[in-house]
């Protein structure tokens, strides 16, 4: 099953980098991510592991991620292992004085959530919650923007 969303941004590629490449940060705007606990010594590039609790409802699991792509201000991949496995990116391209957000995933579901009937049933709920997600990082990068001009002047 593939989900794609995207979402127009304020910020330019750069500030958005900058506070996605924190991969803590992510439970902030993501709502079904519970916490970030890193299995890996380093915290950002390629090769950076983590183990991620997720809740959508009443299901919770734990996905061992494992960032594949690294590219700063453009593109952050990732490959999932767990109840639900795959992988996918993060996008950002400029549009004028901002940025265009993607955000792709490609994912597999287990025999025992209903294998490709499971996924049909899902798809239009993660693609609620991953736009969900995309507003929340919105809201992030605004309040982090304002956060910032407020040091500057104070």
């Amino acid at each position: 099953m593939k989900i794609q969303v995207e979402t127009l941004l304020s910020q330019p590629p750069s500030d958005v980098w900058n506070y996605l490449s924190d991969i803590s940060s992510h439970v902030d705007w993501m709502h079904d991510a519970v916490s970030i606990e890193f299995s890996s010594e380093q915290r950002a590039g390629i090769g950076t592991s983590f183990v991620c609790k997720t809740a959508v409802g009443p299901l919770k699991t734990q996905d061992v991620m494992t960032i594949t792509e690294w590219i700063p201000d453009q593109k952050m991949g990732v490959s999932h292992l767990g109840l639900v496995s795959g992988s996918g990116y993060f996008e950002i391209t400029e549009v004028g004085d901002g940025s265009k957000f993607s955000w792709v995933e490609t994912l597999t579901f287990p025999w025992f959530f209903a294998g490709r009937f499971g996924e049909i049933i899902a798809k239009p709920i993660l693609n609620w919650m991953w736009k969900r997600n995309l507003k929340a990082l919105g809201d992030c990068l605004n309040e982090s923007q304002s956060t910032s001009l407020d040091g500057e002047n104070t």
